[in-house]
């Protein structure tokens, strides 16, 4: 069993012989590690971006900045989109921070 669950992690002779005797990756493992690799990666800027038009589209909405915690918005986790943002002002371009101003967060 830890053969199969570490299957990645094993040298290609190792797996040569696992496979010669019937031992094989799990099928469950494997379909996860091709679904974790098809998917696209998607970039810092890109989730900025799309977390930004979420907050606009909630302000639109709303007409303040004040975002539940929980709350979704077009895909996005909002509220923790937003709080996490507060979290980590420090990390923010210049460019960023006065995006999420203009929407009206205050820091």
């Amino acid at each position: 069993m830890a053969q199969r669950t570490g299957w990645a992690e094993l040298d290609q002779e190792q797996r040569d012989l696992l496979s010669a005797i019937g031992v094989e990756e799990e099928q469950e493992l494997a379909a996860a590690r091709a679904a974790a690799a098809a998917k696209p990666k998607v970039s810092r800027a890109d989730r900025f971006g799309a977390g930004l038009a979420a907050l606009a589209a909630f302000v639109e909405r709303e007409g303040h900045v004040r975002v539940p915690r929980t709350h979704k918005e077009g895909g996005v986790s909002l509220g923790s989109w937003l709080n996490n943002q507060k979290a980590r002002r420090d990390k923010l371009s210049p460019e960023q921070l006065g995006q999420l101003e203009a929407l009206g967060v205050a820091w």
